[in-house]
């Protein structure tokens, strides 16, 4: 790693708002460690600045073992300056309908926990000691359905990303005593590989009348690592065109 250049490690950045948000930490200057179940796309090649990306599945516990071995690895005993917490699912029936709590199988719902709330406390408490040392950031990728019912999200993502918003306040409570702040993103409706077609129904509840972008979330996790939200911790930033206020 080149010394004085800022690190971060970015969860589910194969696509949507992880891999915007791997382009944009680069862009500006950033080295990013990443990982996903699949590899990222091949016009992304590694480069100096992607210095690692590692296929694993962070919903299995050795997943995450693995990971956090491997990107300490790739840290190479330097810090870890920011840790974004993006990877997750929402799995639907095989005919696509919301999963909810009296049709969601049980296993299914510790799948959607291990991956959506267990894997970013994991995560968190295994690069505490780098993250310490570079004065670090956690950002955590929480969903509006996890403040209101959703019409198409299940109930255990809906459940998981609200567990992930309490979550990210206390770990903002205990992380500060290591110097590390921790907030959270709460997007909308982004145009990622999750949105179906019956999503468009929901534009005219948006008061900027669109769907969100990757990058807009990625903007908003950017703030949330770096230095100009350094007062900043405990926080949940809405990424939603103003929908969360209805």
């Amino acid at each position: 790693m080149e010394k004085g250049r800022k690190t971060a490690i970015i969860t589910g950045a194969s696509r949507g708002i992880g891999h915007a948000a791997a382009l944009l930490f680069i862009e500006r200057g950033w080295r990013v460690i990443t990982c996903s179940r699949g590899a990222p796309p091949e016009k992304c090649g590694l480069n100096e600045a992607w210095a690692a990306h590692i296929s694993v599945d962070l919903a299995d516990t050795g997943g995450v073992e693995n990971f956090i071995t491997e990107a300490k690895a790739a840290l190479g005993g330097e810090p870890l300056h920011a840790l974004v917490n993006n990877a997750g699912m929402s799995p639907k029936s095989p005919n696509q309908e919301r999963l909810g709590c009296l049709n969601g199988d049980i296993d299914a719902w510790r799948g959607v926990f291990e991956l959506n709330f267990f894997a970013p406390l994991k995560l968190g408490r295994g690069f505490a000691q780098a993250l310490s040392s570079g004065g670090g950031a956690i950002v955590n990728v929480t969903s509006i359905a996890g403040h209101m019912i959703h019409p198409f999200a299940g109930s255990a993502y809906s459940s998981s990303k609200a567990a992930l918003s309490a979550l990210t306040r206390e770990m903002a409570n205990e992380f500060a005593a290591i110097g590390v702040r921790v907030n959270a993103v709460s997007p909308g409706e982004i145009e990622t590989g999750m949105i179906q077609p019956e999503y468009e129904m929901l534009i005219p509840r948006i008061p900027l009348n669109r769907m969100g972008t990757p990058e807009d979330v990625a903007r908003a996790i950017y703030y949330l690592a770096g230095e100009d939200s350094s007062y900043v911790t405990g926080t949940e930033i809405w990424v939603t065109g103003g929908q969360h206020m209805f």
